[in-house]
C-alpha cells in the first residue's frame, strides 16, 4: 500500500466542515474535556480562528489538525506557544501525522519568535504522552484528579519544552 505524502498547511475557512467532521469522529474522553461536538456545529468561531490551526492533508483530504496559540493574552507569556488540541483521523493513525503536525507546530512557533512550547494532556492518554515525550516534552506538573470524565477522576498533566534546541 502506498501512503500519500502528508502536506501540513495553515487552516482556511473552507476547512470548517472537514475539521468539524474530524472533531466529531475523533472525539473521546481519552483526550477531550468538553462535550462531544454536535452535528452541524461550525468548527471555527470567534475564539478558534483558522489561522490558529495547522492541518494535515493526505490525498486531498484533511486527516488531522493541531491548534497552536499563545497561552494567555499577557505580554509576559508572548514568548510561549501552547498546543490546545491535536486530532488525527482514525484512517491516518500510526502513519506519522501527529508527529508531523507537532513538528510543524514547533517550526511555526519558532518562526513567530516563541522560545517555549507547552501543552496539557490527560493522564490516561498514554499514546499522546509518549508522542510528546519522544519530541522532547517533559512533565512539568500534574494536577491530580483535576478532571472528572466518564465517572472517574483523571490527572491533568502539564508538559513543556524549550524551542531553543
Amino acid at each position: 500500500m502506498i501512503v500519500p505524502e502528508t502536506l501540513i498547511r495553515t487552516a482556511v475557512q473552507d476547512d470548517d466542515a472537514a475539521l468539524a467532521e474530524l472533531d466529531r469522529t475523533t472525539w473521546s474522553t481519552l483526550h477531550a474535556v468538553l462535550p462531544a461536538p454536535e452535528p452541524g456545529e461550525p468548527f471555527f468561531d470567534a475564539r478558534h480562528l483558522p489561522g490558529d490551526y495547522l492541518v494535515a492533508v493526505r490525498g486531498g483530504v484533511v486527516v488531522g489538525y493541531v491548534r497552536v496559540v499563545p497561552p494567555t493574552p499577557l505580554a509576559a507569556t508572548a514568548h510561549v506557544r501552547q498546543i490546545q488540541g491535536l486530532a488525527v483521523a482514525g484512517s491516518a493513525r500510526g502513519g506519522g501525522v501527529a508527529r508531523a503536525l507537532l513538528r510543524a507546530a514547533m517550526v511555526r512557533a519558532r518562526a513567530e519568535g516563541a522560545v517555549r512550547m507547552t501543552l496539557r494532556v490527560l493522564g490516561h492518554n498514554a499514546p499522546a504522552r509518549a508522542l510528546y515525550a519522544s519530541e522532547g516534552f517533559a512533565v512539568e506538573g500534574v494536577l491530580p484528579g483535576e478532571m472528572f470524565l466518564d465517572g472517574a477522576y483523571v490527572d491533568d498533566v502539564l508538559m513543556g519544552r524549550s524551542l531553543r534546541d
